[in-house]
């Protein structure tokens, strides 16, 4: 096949894939609260249907991104395709919360396969010159899906209910990996001389998920001795990692690579302030401003829809100049952002959310192309995939500690309550006290961005 026409045919997949898991995923914030009534789960149960995707697709990203890198890239990516199109199937007829949040995690599985992979296939066909364009259309893929997702998700969920979100993927992903074998032929496995080291996968896997279930259950006892299990275990693979001819995790990439170790602290920050901004809007605009999923995505949408017109744009500029800059610019916006949504209360105007939510999206537009060519350019060839799946783990690890963030908050101010009118006021504080917290964890952000740039 003509090169040209594989390349286009790889860009088109990642594209598709990286449009159809974040559609899914802001759609299923905007469902919440229906799913919350039919199933009788209260605040942080519905936390839950979203943070069991985030950490089933943190955990296994860092062993998935190494075993594209021996077995094959495009290999684990169609396999990621089918996995999420399967449990997405199977989430629609579930009849209970816990297996709702059982397929989701399953889906988080499917997800982790392709986040691994997805950039690293782009940074695997695409030249120097040609890549930082490719990464931006297919981060605009992304934002097309979170765009689209509160119009469409919130029309599908009025028309047909929650269930139907998860026929997307379901229907469209089985047929898309068909085409896709059939047309492209190459494979790419830099490191396929490689042994795969389980064990290490293994006590990352573990001590990932004990970090990451262990913040998101804090400040109750037993969630400080599995944060604290965690975190040692953590450092026990860190130190695997430092003595292994063929680590799992090359430490030596963040130890030696100052521009992609603060690159990857710089996105891991950002996502941390920034992801559960939908979570919790979705629900403060459907219960305590009485809007509709419909009414609610159409505002929502503003953010995504000024990302996805940024990020292509910002993208092509980093093939220019040094994206380290472009990116510190666009982390300074979201921080400004953060600061003016944190006095939200019961008589913000929806049209002052709107507007901030334009400069949110604005600046998280021009932060994540550029950062993501910065880190995919500091690396070698033979790391791309490890590289894909530090990426990717950057982005879920940093979701799910917003969403760990928002959830503690909630526990400790509404406990097991519901979100009735007799608990709106407690509400508003955590909103008001969550996005508190995102504004001063971002001034951190706009250092790291701006270290980096430090010859």
């Amino acid at each position: 096949m003509d090169n040209n026409i594989e390349h286009r045919v790889v860009l088109a997949l990642v594209m598709f894939t990286s449009f159809i898991t974040p559609f899914i995923g802001a759609a299923v914030n905007l469902a919440l609260p229906v799913i919350g009534r039919e199933f009788d789960l209260n605040a942080v149960g519905l936390s839950w249907v979203t943070m069991a995707y985030l950490i089933s697709s943190a955990v296994f990203l860092v062993p998935f991104g190494k075993l594209a890198d021996i077995t094959g890239r495009k290999r684990i990516f169609f396999i990621g395709n089918v996995v999420l199109a399967l449990s997405s199937l199977m989430a629609a007829f579930v009849d209970s919360g816990v297996l709702l949040i059982v397929f989701r995690a399953l889906q988080g599985v499917g997800s982790s396969m392709m986040f691994a992979t997805s950039i690293a296939l782009i940074t695997s066909v695409y030249p120097t010159n040609m890549r930082g364009r490719a990464i931006g259309l297919n981060v605009t893929a992304v934002y097309v899906g979170l765009s689209a997702a509160p119009i469409l998700g919130g029309m599908l969920i009025e028309a047909w209910g929650w269930r139907s979100l998860f026929y997307v993927p379901a229907i469209m992903g089985i047929p898309a990996v068909a085409i896709a074998i059939s047309t492209i032929k190459g494979e790419w496995a830099e490191a396929r001389c490689q042994r795969f080291d389980m064990l290490s996968s293994v006590v990352f896997v573990l001590s990932m998920f004990a970090l990451m279930y262990g913040f998101s259950q804090l400040p109750k006892s037993y969630a400080i001795l599995i944060t604290f299990l965690g975190i040692a275990g953590m450092a026990v693979f860190i130190r695997w990692q430092i003595r292994s001819d063929v680590p799992l995790f090359n430490v030596n990439l963040f130890v030696g690579n100052r521009l992609f170790a603060l690159s990857n602290l710089a996105a891991l920050i950002n996502y941390a302030t920034t992801f559960a901004i939908t979570f919790i809007l979705s629900l403060y605009l459907q219960y305590i401003k009485g809007l509709s999923p419909r009414g609610a995505g159409m505002l929502l949408v503003i953010q995504p829809l000024a990302m996805a017109l940024v990020a292509s744009w910002s993208g092509a500029l980093s093939d220019r100049y040094n994206p380290g800059k472009i990116a510190s610019v666009g982390m300074g916006i979201i921080a400004i952002g953060l600061a003016l949504l944190t006095p939200i209360g019961l008589q913000t105007s929806t049209f002052y959310i709107g507007s901030v939510l334009l400069l949110v999206g604005i600046g998280f537009g021009l932060f994540s192309s550029p950062n993501t060519n910065a880190i995919m350019g500091s690396v070698d060839r033979q790391h791309m995939g490890l590289a894909s799946g530090t990426v990717a783990t950057m982005r879920m690890v940093g979701q799910m500690f917003s969403m760990g963030i928002a959830s503690m908050i909630l526990h400790i101010y509404m406990g097991k309550n519901s979100i009735t009118p007799a608990y709106f006021k407690p509400f508003i504080w955590v909103a008001g006290t969550t996005l508190a917290v995102f504004a001063a964890l971002s001034l951190f952000g706009i250092w790291a961005s701006l270290a980096r740039n430090k010859e």
